[in-house]
């Protein structure tokens, strides 16, 4: 299933595009001074970490078919999943962009039938906080947090 809006297209992510995929989101993780971790083990392969496991994995691609946005879904039980790897380079952010991604996996999320979403995330990343909480994210205290965040956010679909 592929979106367009303007010279953007939004496309199932497959392992393709894992190089592309990998150096956004560490690019991104260092713009912030954030460190890669265990957690990304899941770019290597997300036709299984997220497909295969009833999830879903998404890519934005500029008008030359380069990898701008990545964002997914995860299921962590049969109700819940984790919203992960939700990242925009620098020249792609305020476009309405990370909206748009949003929007379609919260949307695929209850297509798949899940009830809840939650997600880790770190302070410095200010403005996709921002987002989350414009979409109704609200704070909780999770018990399997990530290291290099510092807030857990959850929204009921």
């Amino acid at each position: 299933m592929e979106k367009k809006r303007g010279t953007y297209r939004l496309i199932p992510a497959t392992n393709h595009y894992t190089k592309e995929m990998k150096q956004l989101v560490f690019d991104v993780l260092e713009e912030y001074g954030l460190k890669p971790g265990a957690i990304d083990f899941c770019l290597d392969d997300v036709e299984k970490h997220y497909f295969e496991r009833g999830g879903y994995f998404v890519v934005i691609l500029d008008q030359n078919g380069v990898v701008v946005g990545t964002g997914g879904i995860y299921p962590l039980d049969d109700q819940s999943l984790e919203l992960r790897k939700m990242y925009l380079r620098s020249e792609h952010r305020g476009k309405g962009l990370g909206q748009w991604m949003l929007t379609l996996l919260l949307e695929k999320a209850k297509v798949l039938g899940f009830q809840r979403v939650e997600l880790d995330t770190a302070s410095v990343l200010k403005e996709a906080i921002g987002l989350y909480k414009k979409n109704g994210f609200q704070r909780f205290e999770s018990d399997h947090m990530v290291a290099r965040c510092d807030q857990a956010y959850e929204l009921l679909l």
